[in-house]
């Protein structure tokens, strides 16, 4: 038996976790449980003295995922293979007998069952607990996954959760789950009747699939434990042998490396692993012409096509700062509105949108009315020039969670790039679409000349809009990342993952676009890996790896 670990930061200590391999032990199974990145003695960030952005082995999960997309890469593979790896050496045990061999786990564990039960056919039986559902449930419920749970493109194709079961088919499988589960029963129970049905088609025995609802909240509790080590005995011809105690190791006792680490024993952090292929992808990664890098970014942000000009609505004004603001719903998208900010000098004219022959349109690090209220467009748009700022989707007013921390690494943004991904799309391309769409309406309404203007996250949105769009006259760029490949030489990033084009590291880089939008650019102030303002020395290093010149960065 192979078990596979949910997020508890102790790994295979966690006491529930001895449990179900003791129980399985007992009922004359081998097994063998593996700890999952940054959990128990795999801690990934061991030398590093500030460890409160990784705080928790989930935190830490989706820290190494979102690293891992900017190299093509997903954080559910590397699980995958230590699932892989692992039923190596257990087949490689004299004890072990590779015909009967079962899969389990809960939680995070339940997740690597699912995936690898679908791709890897030593396994003649399999029970995930507490993950299978349906990502619709997920979605409407707004439970954020783990980074690991979110497989691209599996939605694009056409797949569901109950596919993946279905895959293995059709040995023996159980579905695990509770009744307070946070992973919709319901979606569990729509999963099990689809699997039944085509193990019926494939006409599978009845004992071949079976459903265990438990009593409890989400958890491989005792019930749970007992109902799987049936099935898997049943199945496997052992005899059931009922422990009602299980003893709980210790670290001391429990722990395989001598200082309870694995990077302390010599091991490589998987930050370093994505650095020295994020640098193998810079060796090989060709030059593009400035036509070639513009279609390279189409398909790298899935750019949907622009509707025409955008029907927009004209919503009630506001005031902040004691000044009078216009606000606008640009309907980018059939639902979907960015909401267009504008300061107005009369409060009579905020009925209708008069757009200037020569404007300003600023992007948010957040909000827009959070930078007004702060002044952040004061120090980059000239006094002279009327002033725009946008929120596109996700951002200030159409941010559909307006409490708690924005970057938090479970919210909304993060779930909604999650999603994003398992239609194979890029959330950060559709805020893209949604900048060039209000581009298009503000040179429809009258526009000559626009000048561009991003701040924080809103720089990356500036950047790829200036150079998809001939009507931006010039950029400006405050707080900008010099470069996405720097992200992946640090252990930790503080820039959100909806910022992160996936893959894009083989094919271009920030510098790139820098580049080609030649005399239009300027940067004020770049900020690091960790959103970090860079000066001085580190300021000089950053430009030179990333290959740019100093002249394009103002220290204003």
């Amino acid at each position: 038996m192979l078990a596979t670990c949910g997020h508890s930061d102790i790994g295979k200590l966690e006491p529930l976790y001895q449990g179900f391999c003791q129980r399985l032990v007992r009922a004359g199974f081998v097994v063998l449980i593996i700890d999952p990145f940054n959990q128990g003695e795999r801690d990934q960030y061991h030398h590093l003295q500030d460890r409160s952005a990784v705080a928790n082995c989930c935190h830490a999960h989706n820290m190494m995922g979102k690293q891992l997309e900017l190299v093509g890469d997903w954080f559910g593979m590397w699980r995958a293979w230590d699932g892989i790896r692992g039923l190596d050496y257990l087949l490689s045990r004299p004890e072990v007998d590779g015909t009967r061999v079962g899969l389990t786990g809960n939680s995070g564990g339940g997740t690597v069952t699912t995936w690898l039960w679908a791709m890897e056919p030593r396994f003649t039986m399999a029970a995930p607990s507490c993950f299978v559902t349906t990502f619709l449930a997920n979605l409407e419920n707004e439970i954020p996954a783990d980074t690991e749970q979110y497989p691209p493109g599996v939605l694009g194709a056409g797949l569901e959760m109950a596919d993946f079961i279905i895959a293995g088919g059709p040995k023996p499988v159980m579905l695990l789950g509770q009744r307070y589960c946070f992973f919709d029963r319901r979606g569990l129970r729509e999963a099990y009747d689809e699997v039944r049905h085509v193990y019926d088609a494939l006409r599978a025995p009845a004992e071949h699939t079976d459903l265990f609802l438990g009593p409890n909240p989400h958890g491989f509790s005792v019930h749970n434990q007992q109902a799987m080590v049936q099935f898997f005995a049943a199945h496997a011809g052992t005899p059931v042998t009922t422990l009602r105690r299980t003893d709980v190791l210790d670290s001391n006792s429990g722990n395989v490396t001598p200082q309870g680490n694995t990077l302390a024993a010599g091991a490589t952090p998987i930050y370093t692993l994505i650095g020295q292929r994020a640098n193998e992808l810079r060796e090989t990664r060709k030059s593009l012409t400035k036509t070639r890098l513009v279609a390279a970014i189409g398909v790298a942000l899935h750019l949907p096509q622009r509707p025409g000009i955008s029907h927009y609505r004209v919503l009630r004004g506001s005031s902040i700062a004691s000044q009078p603001v216009a606000r606008y719903a640009i309907e980018t998208e059939r639902g979907i509105r960015a909401i267009l900010h504008k300061p107005m000098a009369q409060r009579a004219h905020i009925h209708t949108l008069d757009v200037e022959p020569r404007l300003s349109l600023f992007l948010p690090h957040v909000a827009a009315d959070l930078a007004l209220e702060q002044g952040e467009p004061a120090s980059l748009v000239r006094r002279k020039d009327p002033l725009y700022l946008l929120d596109p989707r996700g951002l200030g007013e159409s941010r559909p969670d307006e409490t708690g921390d924005f970057f938090h690494p479970y919210g909304m943004d993060y779930m909604f790039h999650g999603h994003e991904l398992l239609f194979g799309g890029s959330y950060l391309g559709q805020r893209v679409h949604d900048v060039l769409c209000t581009i298009d309406l503000l040179l429809a309404e009258g526009a000559k000349k626009i000048d561009l203007h991003g701040r924080g996250q809103g720089t990356l949105l500036a950047a790829f809009a200036a150079l998809l769009h001939d009507g931006v006259t010039s950029v400006t760029l405050q707080n900008a990342p010099l470069s996405y490949h720097a992200m992946t030489q640090s252990p930790l990033v503080a820039w959100p993952v909806a910022g992160f084009p996936r893959g894009v590291l083989s094919h271009f880089d920030l510098p790139d676009i820098y580049k080609a939008l030649g005399r239009r650019l300027a940067l004020v102030q770049p900020w690091d890996a960790m959103m970090r303002p860079l000066r001085g020395a580190k300021l000089r290093r950053a430009l030179a790896d990333a290959g740019l010149p100093a002249r394009l960065v103002s220290t204003r």
